[in-house]
């Protein structure tokens, strides 16, 4: 992501600790209570940050790191320097990990996609072992799409970077278009919000044929529920409720999924590939598998809170949650949840192991700064951040058919 240059090549991994990948593009993060500047005492609820790394640290010093940033970038304002760097560099030095300062644009984007919707192309990339990247899934209708890119296609470079090694969501950022907020370029000032409109220049390659493609960026809206009903291949016939990422109204259409599913019939909850989102959507989507009870504890400076789930939830239904390594923040809380109660049967293999929460604070020149203020824990008091939610069955392979297997043996059947 775009930054002060002294200290991107540091930072950028970093950069996505309180964010939420949703498609090639899509960064979402904020406080689930939808405010800035909240203070982490007064009963709302952070978010519940997607893919980052853990690093152990104190929370006590980043609550100290928080002043400093904000005394920073205060004090360089009124200098008539950039804020925005000045906290970056107390950032670096923070001792928090995932700590990171985004500009106003930036964020502006979040807030996009908090409701299902981003500024992109309308491609998902993934890094495979060696380095390489490439794209995953292409939305339809998208300018992804119309180019002729399809999934597996390796990713060379964007407008002239090669991304090849390069973390995930630096990736994404370059997608994206993120600028700092100083740029003045004839592209900036004709482009949209968020950069609609402005091209991006890939190189791409299948097998040895490579090739280039200039695409331009467009509002997108996305689907973060699917839902399907599946009887071929063997085993008995479920209800797969595929969730995307934990977008506003997410936790909501799980619940009707699954009302709306034949009576006795299993659910298959599909989390493969969710990098989380809000925290308060995962903890309904929980409720519609749960009489109330709790879903998840957390710390916020040292000060423990529980979050608990609706009552009238149908508890009798089979469940069966599948889960992989992109199963991340969010997505592993509600696994995590649906595991400890006794509620599901977990399949799939190790989750990212990503539990700590970062909080916003605005800066002087409209900047927003994140800095970790906690941990969560699940029901039985384990802490995801590092270690993720192991399944209860690892499987290799078809892993829906396997959740299908084990519905059957849960008395899943119509």
């Amino acid at each position: 992501m775009p930054g002060p240059t002294m200290f991107a090549p540091q930072r950028r991994a970093r950069r996505g600790a309180a964010l939420t990948l949703v498609f090639a593009g899509v960064l979402a993060t904020g406080a689930a209570a939808g405010a800035f500047d909240a203070d982490p005492d007064d009963g709302r609820t952070p978010a519940y940050g997607a893919p980052a790394r853990t690093a152990a640290r104190a929370v006590d010093r980043n609550a100290v790191d928080r002043r400093a940033v904000e005394a920073a970038a205060e004090a360089a304002a009124q200098d008539g320097r950039s804020g925005s760097e000045a906290a970056a560099e107390v950032v670096s030095r923070s001792g928090d990990s995932w700590g990171a300062v985004y500009s106003a644009r930036e964020y502006e984007g979040f807030a996009l996609a908090l409701d299902g919707a981003y500024v992109g192309v309308g491609l998902t990339t993934r890094r495979t072992p060696d380095g390489r990247m490439e794209a995953g899934s292409v939305l339809p209708g998208s300018p992804a799409e119309r180019a002729g890119i399809a999934s597996g296609d390796r990713i060379v470079s964007i407008d002239g970077t090669d991304v090849t090694g390069r973390p995930v969501t630096e990736v994404v950022s370059l997608l994206r278009g993120d600028r700092p907020r100083d740029d003045r370029s004839a592209g900036a000032a004709r482009s949209g919000p968020n950069g609609v409109g402005t091209p991006v220049r890939l190189v791409l390659q299948r097998g040895r044929r490579q090739w280039e493609r200039t695409l331009r960026r467009v509002r997108l809206v996305t689907e973060s529920v699917e839902v399907a009903r599946t009887g071929d291949g063997g085993g008995p016939p479920a209800t797969l409720v595929k969730v995307v990422s934990f977008t506003k109204g997410t936790g909501e259409r799980v619940r009707e999924a699954v009302a709306g599913a034949p009576h006795g019939e299993g659910v298959v909850l599909d989390l493969r590939g969710n990098s989380g989102g809000l925290v308060t959507e995962a903890v309904t989507a929980a409720s519609a598998f749960l009489d109330g009870g709790l879903v998840a504890t957390y710390d916020v400076h040292g000060r423990q809170r529980a979050l608990r789930a609706q009552r009238g939830g149908d508890t009798r239904r089979p469940l069966v949650v599948l889960v992989d390594g992109g199963t991340m923040s969010a997505a592993e809380l509600l696994a995590g949840a649906l595991q400890d109660r006794g509620r599901a049967v977990v399949v799939g293999s190790w989750t990212f192991g990503k539990g700590s929460i970062q909080m916003p604070s605005r800066l002087p020149d409209g900047s927003v700064a994140e800095l970790t203020v906690g941990h969560y824990r699940t029901p039985a008091g384990r802490r995801v951040d590092g270690a993720g939610i192991a399944p209860d069955l690892a499987v290799r392979g078809d892993a829906e058919q396997r959740a299908r297997t084990v519905l059957g043996g849960l008395g899943g059947g119509s």
